[in-house]
């Protein structure tokens, strides 16, 4: 039975590592060396490589399969343990787990040490490759996690890839000692100094651009069509990404303007959101811009301290995911839930500053948003201007709305009893009046708020001043009528008289 679009779990193949932060206090430099002395040393792990991908995707509210190698030791104990809600397939492997300590304080790297980098041998036996394979045919999305350490070199797991059905899309974090990526994956997502390597193994001697994103545009059309993927999105770090399909001009996404701490896992960040997306249907250009987002917020969030924080950036809704799932997402972490409602037919600079400030109350924004029927009861038959489905599309496309939920009712009451909100955030049409779904949240302890307008922009006004407008240039429109009509009947009576007059 085929398996309908976007359902399934996302299934991370790729190479595990066990991730450990010593973060201590530096107050003072040793006596016998210039080295700063730690002091109140705590320990921080988290799975590292495919397992950190997996388990982003985890904190995310999806079904999540990895597909890994761990060596029998300590450490590939400590990484299946920290794989919460992660069901986990593991290749048989003769290598020790590798290990990447940092030492941290004030929020800096000082030192980074590595073990297990030994290699071992993955076991492609027919017995767990077809438990993988069957896990690959059932999924939403395929994301492999490349970390150079065999497991995607895997012939019968390389040949279970290519295989995957077309529904299923594919997408490849490369690694530059890892392996090419199958033919036809749908996404390839290397970094900008993984791009240039790559160009530079494979031959790439074109002649050197004057600017960076003509440097990285020519090697990522030069890499689509070398391993034959439908496309290439090279991270920037703060620049976003640049993806190309190949041909024709590159697509650039900016990346909102974010203060870095730490960002290690942004990469794994980006994968994961773009293997999400493309998972619940969206295409390739709108998965990256969503992936750059959620990259960015990644980073803003404390890059891996966010991981473990309490309330942490909550996932962004793709559509298909019940808004359900998400809000439990949130609310595991401790994290606060804020709703605002409205018709939002043409969005405009007003609806967009009650949004973002909504959004700012807490870590996750719900918009409850009238049908069409609600808004014509509401407004009248010649509204809505723009069908609920349009309407809700580009309220998602806002990096500040995590989901949005359409309801048929006048008020928005029963949909908030559905989702119960932390927050209820209402436009200042309300400042010192009663708010009408105040009682509502009061059964579940939620709190409802005001937010000031931005001043002098509404729908109506939009539209007032769109009929002005049309109706001047009627006017103005018959009046060069008349006069054009006017001034040709005079020449063409003119012209007659002469011609008579002959």
């Amino acid at each position: 039975m085929s398996t309908p679009h976007g359902d399934g779990p996302l299934v991370v193949l790729g190479d595990s590592l066990l991730d450990l932060d010593l973060e201590g206090a530096a107050g003072r430099l040793a006596p016998d060396a210039p080295v700063p002395v730690l002091d109140h040393l705590v320990e921080r792990p988290r799975p590292g490589g495919a397992a950190l991908a997996a388990a982003m995707a985890a904190a995310d509210g999806l079904e999540v399969v990895l597909v890994t190698a761990l060596g029998d030791d300590e450490a590939g104990a400590r990484v299946e343990s920290l794989l919460r809600g992660v069901r986990v397939l593991r290749l048989p492997y003769d290598g020790p787990t590798p290990v990447k300590q940092r030492v941290r304080a004030g929020g800096q790297t000082l030192l980074r040490l590595d073990s297990g980098t030994r290699g071992g041998a993955v076991d492609g036996s027919a017995g767990p490759v077809s438990a993988v394979t069957e896990a690959m045919r059932g999924a939403r999305a395929v994301l492999v996690a490349d970390y150079g350490r065999g497991t995607t070199a895997v012939p019968a797991l390389r040949e279970a890839l290519t295989g995957l059905p077309r529904r299923v899309p594919l997408v490849w974090d490369p690694h530059p000692k890892g392996s090419d990526p199958v033919p036809g994956a749908r996404l390839v997502t290397p970094n900008r100094a993984e791009a240039a390597l790559f160009g530079e193994r494979l031959g790439l001697s074109a002649p050197r651009p004057r600017t960076m994103l003509a440097e990285v545009g020519g090697a990522a059309h030069w890499l689509v069509r070398h391993w034959a993927a439908q496309a290439v999105a090279v991270t920037l770090g703060e620049g976003g990404a640049l993806l190309s399909y190949g041909s024709g001009a590159p697509v650039v996404v900016p990346a909102p303007p974010v203060v870095c701490v730490d960002a290690c896992g942004a990469g794994d960040r980006f994968a994961v959101s773009a293997a999400t997306h493309l998972g619940a249907g969206r295409v390739t250009v709108e998965a990256v811009q969503e992936a750059v987002s959620d990259a960015a917020a990644y980073v803003a969030a404390g890059g891996p301290a966010s991981l473990s924080a309490p309330a942490a950036v909550g996932p962004r809704h793709t559509g298909q995911q019940p808004v359900e799932d998400l809000l439990a997402s949130v609310s595991r972490r401790g994290g606060t839930v804020v709703a605002t409602g409205g018709c939002f037919d043409l969005l405009h600079a007003g609806h967009v500053a009650t949004l973002r400030a909504a959004r700012r109350l807490g870590d996750c924004l719900v918009v409850c948003l009238n049908s069409d029927d609600s808004v014509r009861r509401l407004k009248g038959p010649s509204r809505p201007l723009v069908p609920a489905a349009d309407r809700a599309r580009v309220l998602e496309a806002l990096e500040c709305v995590d989901a949005v939920v359409v309801f048929d009712e006048d008020t928005p009451s029963e949909v908030l009893r559905r989702i119960r909100p932390h927050v209820w955030a209402k436009g200042g049409d309300y400042a010192g009046a009663d708010v009408p779904e105040a009682a509502a949240l009061e059964a579940w302890g939620g709190q409802a708020v005001v937010l000031p307008y931005l001043a002098g922009r509404s729908t109506s006004s939009l539209l007032d001043t769109a009929g002005r407008r049309a109706r001047t240039s009627d006017q103005t429109g018959d009046q060069t009528g008349d006069q054009t009509g006017d001034q040709t009947g005079d020449q063409t009576g003119d012209q007659t008289d002469k011609e008579t007059m002959r």
